[in-house]
């Protein structure tokens, strides 16, 4: 006899207040904490050892949504790769970019911010700050950092 799938509805997910899990079917969970939160699980073993993977509270994430998410997870278990690999992967690569979109000024006030305190004087820091905002700024502050290259240093 095969598993039952698609255990509860909106309405019950809805309803349902009392702390536990609720199984939807498929390692898809409904958690309901203590303090009532409500939050989605998808609950999976690889290589005989279990894991859980947060899917987002019940409040931003529907119960068909939560759905999809873990057939995409389920699906990536079938290729032998564990999601929540997969899911820190894709997170350590969106804050590489975001980190390369920081532009030169911002990636120069850190740098002065940094060093400020083992020059001199306060004069330096003014220097630093100056010389930047006069030559540099005006032809490639607001660049990512990625994209200023020696060409545009010594143009």
């Amino acid at each position: 006899m095969a598993r039952q799938q698609q255990r509860l509805s909106a309405l019950q997910v809805g309803k349902l207040t009392k702390p536990g899990l609720y199984g939807d079917g498929g390692g898809l969970t409904l958690q309901i904490t203590a303090t009532g939160a409500k939050s989605w699980l998808l609950r999976y073993m690889v290589a005989g050892k279990p894991f859980g993977m947060g899917l987002g509270p019940t409040r931003t994430v529907s119960l068909s949504e939560a759905r999809q998410k873990a057939l995409e997870a389920r699906k990536l278990l079938l290729d032998g790769i564990n999601p929540l690999t997969a899911k820190k992967q894709s997170q350590i690569a969106a804050a590489l970019a975001a980190a390369k979109m920081v532009t030169f000024d911002k990636c120069a006030e850190a740098y002065i911010l940094a060093h400020k305190a083992g020059w001199k004087n306060v004069k330096h820091g003014d220097q630093w700050t100056n010389t930047l905002n006069a030559y540099a700024s005006p032809v490639f502050g607001h660049l990512p950092v990625d994209d200023v290259d020696t060409g545009l240093v010594v143009n």
